[in-house]
C-alpha cells in the first residue's frame, strides 16, 4: 500500500452485523456507502460521521456525539451528519442497528430517490435486504 494510503477494508468488521460497504474518496475524507448510498464519511483520523434527520439526531444527541463542520471562506458550516458514539466502535451488533437508521435517512434524500430510479436492481435488492 502507498504511503499515506488506508485500508479500503478497515472498517469490513465493525460493519460486519451491517452488510458490505464500499468506501470512496469523498473530498478530504471518504465517503462509506451501502450500495449506491452515501450514509456516513470518514474524516479527522478516522472518526466516522453518519447521516442523521430531526429523529435519529436524538440519539446522536443523548451520546453528545459532535457535528462534523468546515469552513466555507470564513464561514463555519455545521452539518447534519454526526460523530459515531465511541462505544460503538466496539459493538458491531448495535453500530448495524446505527447504520441502519443512517440508511433510511440517507434514502429519504432528493439525491437517493433521484439515483434509486435509476439504479440497476442488483443494486435495489442489496437495500431491500438491510
Amino acid at each position: 500500500m502507498p504511503a499515506g494510503a488506508k485500508d479500503a477494508h478497515r472498517f469490513d468488521d465493525l460493519f460486519s452485523e451491517f452488510g458490505p460497504i464500499k468506501l470512496r474518496r469523498f473530498f478530504g475524507g471518504e465517503g462509506i456507502y451501502a450500495g449506491d448510498v452515501m450514509i456516513g464519511m470518514v474524516f479527522n483520523n478516522d472518526t466516522i460521521y453518519f447521516k442523521t434527520d430531526a429523529e435519529t439526531r436524538k440519539a446522536f444527541d443523548a451520546e453528545k456525539s459532535k457535528p462534523f463542520t468546515f469552513y466555507k471562506g470564513k464561514e463555519l458550516i455545521t452539518t447534519t451528519w454526526l460523530s459515531l458514539p465511541d462505544r460503538l466502535y466496539d459493538d458491531p451488533e448495535e453500530l448495524a442497528q446505527w447504520a441502519r437508521a443512517a440508511l433510511k435517512v440517507a434514502e429519504a434524500s432528493p439525491t437517493a430517490k433521484k439515483k434509486a430510479r435509476k439504479a440497476s436492481p442488483a443494486s435495489r435488492a442489496l437495500r431491500k435486504k438491510r
